[in-house]
């Protein structure tokens, strides 16, 4: 054979085996379901009993270069039924009502911010190490508004519901943290307004009792 002819030959082979290697490596199966992480099994205790959540110290909410914080906020809800209070695979979720927030200040001198709150808010506890809590902001369901030298108007969940990330610790009583947790906003109004944030830093602690038997503890195990 000539050297030119063995030359060609060797080419399309190794252009072959190109070829055959990234359509291989295109047509790869995906990885399994089952490689996935699978969330664990979650029960909230007492089934059916009431709750109530406190502010502990202050709250604060973060726009851009302004935090307002606010000294009060209350929050009531009811651990679902059983077997409602038992997910096999996942977190139980439970509807409280809007949170209220008084006695707030705003870092803007000379601004006064009020918190209003609707809509249906839920929080679902999954357990694990930590513990963890989403609370469900419904879109638009917290505004705060400021008067006074700046007239401002933030909206969180603005077009959408809003998962609000944070941990449970059981105990006597138990608490429920938001540590920097990120809220998507929108915010509006004129001179000094942070307009150009996008996401809200929210820091709250809650402890939570039971209302239907104070003597008992609401808990999140298996």
């Amino acid at each position: 054979m000539s050297r030119t002819r063995t030359t060609l030959v060797l080419g399309l082979a190794a252009a072959g085996a190109l070829t055959l290697g990234s359509a291989t490596a295109t047509t790869a199966a995906p990885a399994p379901a089952s490689a996935l992480p699978v969330a664990g099994s979650t029960t909230v205790t007492p089934a059916g009993h009431g709750f109530k959540a406190t502010l502990s110290g202050k709250a604060t909410f973060k726009a851009g270069s302004v935090t307002v914080t606010c000294s009060v906020s209350v929050a009531t809800g009811t651990v679902p039924a059983a077997p409602g209070n038992h997910n096999a695979a996942g977190p139980v979720a439970s509807p409280i009502s809007a949170p209220t927030y008084s006695s707030c200040t705003s870092s803007m001198p000379g601004v006064t911010p009020t918190v209003t709150t609707s809509g249906a808010w839920s929080v679902s506890m999954q357990d694990g190490s930590p513990i963890t809590a989403t609370m469900t902001v419904p879109a638009g369901g917290l505004v705060v508004r400021t008067s006074g030298l700046a007239s401002c108007t933030v909206t969180a969940a603005p077009t959408a519901a809003a998962s609000v990330p944070g941990t449970w610790a059981n105990g006597a009583p138990p608490t429920l943290t938001f540590a920097n947790a990120s809220v998507p906003v929108k915010v509006t109004g004129g001179f000094g307004c942070p307009t150009s944030a996008t996401t809200s830093t929210f820091n709250a602690v809650y402890t939570v009792t039971d209302t239907t038997d104070p003597a008992q503890q609401i808990t999140v195990t298996p």
